[in-house]
């Protein structure tokens, strides 16, 4: 497996350059203006990404997720849901890594076998970054009209995020 991986790539390469050659398209040429293409892209987004992660770094150093979280301990302790779970519940839309951070504590503090670890997984696969998928890509088009887009891709989320309780509790509450 291990001289495939090492193989495959420079053969893709191969076969694209091969390709192209056979299509009489000048590979070199090409090649350069698509890195050029790239460049800019990662020039327009990068003030984007720059405020999401400036956002994101805010939010969890201001210590409003405990703060809010500890009004609603009682009810989460009363229908049996881990409070450990519930920062990565709340952040996974706003920022994959801050849940993957979340998720990773987790992991270490009681297990990946353990429930809350296989909650944790079931949630990281069932929501999306949607936040900053939204601040990405329609930042980096210029589109500051985002209509519905916002409101249906939370609902999903939340939909996603009550979905991984209800499988989790399924299979292995």
């Amino acid at each position: 497996m291990n001289t495939i991986s090492k193989v495959i790539i420079p053969l893709f390469v191969l076969i694209i350059i091969l390709y192209g050659v056979k299509k009489k398209v000048n590979v070199y040429d090409t090649f350069l203006e698509g890195a050029k293409e790239g460049l800019i892209m990662v020039f327009h987004i990068t003030p984007t990404i720059m405020a999401m992660v400036f956002a994101v770094n805010l939010f969890l150093d201001s210590n409003f997720l405990e703060a809010a979280l500890s009004f609603v301990k009682p009810l989460f302790k009363l229908i049996n849901v881990p409070m450990d779970i519930l920062p990565m519940a709340l952040l996974r839309p706003i920022s994959g890594t801050a849940s993957m951070a979340i998720m990773n504590d987790i992991f270490i503090n009681f297990g990946p076998d353990s429930f809350i670890g296989r909650l944790a997984s079931t949630l990281q696969g069932c929501t999306d970054t949607t936040i900053y998928v939204l601040a990405l890509y329609f930042g980096s088009i210029k589109i500051t009209k985002t209509r519905y887009s916002l409101p249906v891709g939370l609902f999903a989320d939340l939909m996603g995020i009550i979905a991984a309780f209800i499988i989790t509790f399924i299979f292995f509450g």
